[in-house]
């Protein structure tokens, strides 16, 4: 075994694969950005180096700085971790020529895989069914137009390098082509390789991945299959093993047909083989040469390290067990915690956690903690939590225990939105498919309603009555009983609040409070009270002129400095006004000044945490000004456009 090892990647990945590498006695490298200097995985390693400027191309996607780092450290073997360059075939063999033990699969193995396009058609040859679609070399926007007529709507187009749903887009209409397979190409560029492919689209799937492990004596076993069908815009939300669904027949068939295509190219170390299977059919969809996202819940059920088991194969061990000796035990289920806001169409967040906290009874996987900037930089997601139980009720039952007893702030986030996903009664019958989210988006994302604001206001109050008596706001009136009262800005609303003797009023209406507790915690106030009968517990926490609730795995931030937030929200508010929803680089501008456009035209591009969104007009008008650029950096709320009549 090697005994020092370098991590080529950030965030949890970074941390969970240095936690395992400690346990066995190997000294951890850590690299960073500038962004990252006070990183966990940083903090985690045993020695951490600089490798360059924030943006991920200047540091982490940089080959040679990453391998100078390994050379400077005197690093033996380097782990690419998942995303970054974990799948660049330039960069395994460059490790190798520099001398380094590079854990993954060989340069050919990752450039054959590494591309969807070639992938399919090795697979195809050895006799796996592919979807239906175009895989050709030609690559011209005419052929490819072409192409989609003959495979026909709806379909995907996705980057032949892609992954995590980068370079993916779903085409309803012909008319909707042109733009999708631009902006493709666009986030393809990212992997180096903007080919494409084209895929029938199948509305009723489901996206089924078998694990496998290979060693260097070609000893090739599947651990496995999960069920990843939870999806948004193409990236996974949730992921269980096994798939709730899948027959012991289908386990055998997809479990051969995983081992077939990674000893058709040589494979070595830990990769996924992923299918699309609607009713008994299924189809290879690609290979990922590297450690997936969802891995928690195969080493759940199979009691295997998968990052140990890399190592090991990495430093020439082989596998010490039989196909017949791989156990599945029990039922896991993943979600992933993401910085972004489901109220408002999944945007990213960014900001600094004022608070973060996780249950202690389930595995939870992250790079941060309270008090760590979530930056634009990066993939958003701040955490997976991974729950295993002795059957898939009693694994759900203890995940949705375990994220109503998260609790976040400082950004906005997803664990409400999973909550209600994973208690809806199409996720528990299992037979659910990729359109899952879609079809329900109506159903999985709430208004807080009033809960949030009361528990604010009580705490607010105890806060109040703590500080200096000449400053207390709560309304003192000769024969009148005591009201406190308060003005409070929720997003773009400014809320009136009043609790007295009666309840609490929330703008003019009333609500029963009871059986008040209202106890100092760490951080804030813990508040525990009965609203119209129900039980509530809440985390209240202060920072600046914000106040965040925390309640059942949902947060809500009330700003305290009602006149300027008001302002400020009226400004961004405007809808002749089209201002920025998130800090990012505009990447593509659509108009100028003069154009005429239509409602929800789409204005600009701004890429934020490696994804691209598009920003539309709010309404009917003409340009009257551009105050942005191509290349440009814009912070959250900056003023882009604006329109006129």
């Amino acid at each position: 075994m090697f005994d020092s090892l370098l991590v080529a990647n950030r965030g949890e990945i970074a941390c969970r694969i240095m936690r395992t590498a400690s346990a066995m006695g190997i000294r951890t490298v850590a690299v960073y950005s500038d962004a990252d200097v006070h990183a966990q995985h940083v903090r985690l390693a045993d020695v951490a180096i600089r490798i360059g400027a924030a943006p991920a191309r200047e540091s982490y996607l940089d080959i040679s700085a990453v391998l100078d780092a390994a050379q400077a450290t005197a690093a033996e073997a380097i782990h690419p971790g998942y995303g970054f360059l974990s799948e660049n075939a330039e960069f395994a063999a460059a490790c190798g020529d520099r001398g380094f033990i590079f854990v993954g699969p060989s340069a050919d193995a990752i450039r054959t895989m590494g591309s969807k396009i070639e992938a399919k058609r090795m697979v195809a040859a050895a006799g796996t069914p592919v979807v239906p679609g175009y895989h050709g070399d030609e690559q011209s926007d005419e052929q490819l137009a072409r192409q989609a007529q003959a495979v026909g709507f709806p379909l995907l187009i996705k980057a032949s390098a892609g992954g995590g749903g980068k370079g993916m887009r779903l085409v309803m209409a012909a008319d909707e082509f042109p733009a999708a397979l631009s902006g493709a190409r666009r986030e393809a560029a990212a992997f180096g390789d903007d080919r494409v492919l084209l895929e029938r689209y199948l509305q009723a799937a489901k996206h089924l991945e078998v694990q496998i492990l290979a060693d260097q004596s070609g000893h090739t076993l599947h651990l496995n299959e999960r069920d990843c069908s939870v999806q948004r815009r193409h990236q996974k939300l949730v992921e269980e093993a096994p798939g709730p669904s899948v027959s012991d027949e289908l386990r055998r068939l997809l479990g051969a047909a995983a081992v077939q295509a990674a000893k058709c190219v040589g494979y070595v170390g830990a990769g996924t083989v992923e299918f699309i299977t609607q009713g008994d059919e299924f189809y290879f969809m690609e290979m990922n040469t590297r450690l997936q996202v969802e891995h928690p819940v195969t080493e759940a059920i199979t009691g295997l390290d998968l990052v140990e088991w890399q190592l090991r194969i990495a430093a020439g061990e082989n596998l010490d067990m039989s196909q017949d000796e791989v156990r599945r035990q029990g039922h896991a289920v993943e979600v992933r915690i993401y910085a972004e806001n489901p109220r408002n169409r999944f945007l990213p967040s960014t900001g600094t956690l004022v608070h973060l906290e996780f249950p202690k009874n389930v595995r939870v996987d992250s790079g941060v903690i309270a008090g760590d900037v979530v930056s634009v930089h990066y993939d958003p997601m701040l955490a997976k939590v991974i729950a295993h139980g002795p059957n898939r009720e009693a694994a759900i039952a203890r995940l949705d225990a375990a994220l109503k007893h998260t609790r976040v702030a400082g950004v906005e986030h997803n664990v409400a939105y999973l909550r209600r996903v994973i208690a809806h009664p199409a996720f528990r019958e299992g037979g659910y498919t990729t359109g899952l989210v879609e079809q329900l988006a109506n159903e999985l994302v709430a208004e807080p309603g009033p809960t949030f604001a009361i528990c604010a206001l009580i705490a607010l109050q105890r806060m109040n009555a703590a500080a200096d008596p000449w400053g207390r706001g709560d309304g003192f009136r000769l024969n009148e009983p005591p009201r406190y009262k308060l003005q409070v800005l929720q997003g773009k609303q400014i809320l009136d609040l009043c609790l007295s003797s009666d309840g609490a009023l929330v703008d003019g209406v009333t609500f029963s409070v009871t059986d008040i507790t209202c106890n100092e915690a760490t951080p804030g106030y813990q508040v525990s009270c009965r609203i119209e009968g129900q039980h509530v517990d809440a985390r209240v926490v202060q920072a600046d002129a914000n106040v965040f609730v925390m309640c059942g795995g949902d947060t809500q931030r009330f700003a305290l400095n009602v006149h300027d937030a008001a302002s400020y929200a009226s400004q961004i508010g405007s809808s002749d006004r089209v201002t920025s929803p998130m800090p990012g680089q505009v990447i593509s501008l659509s108009v100028a000044k003069g154009d005429r456009v239509k409602a929800g035209d789409v204005l600009l591009v701004i890429e934020a945490m490696k994804m691209e969104h598009n920003i539309q007009a709010p309404q009917s008008g003409v340009v009257r000004q551009v105050n942005c650029a191509v290349g440009e950096r814009v912070d959250d709320g900056v003023e882009l456009i604006v329109l006129g009549e």
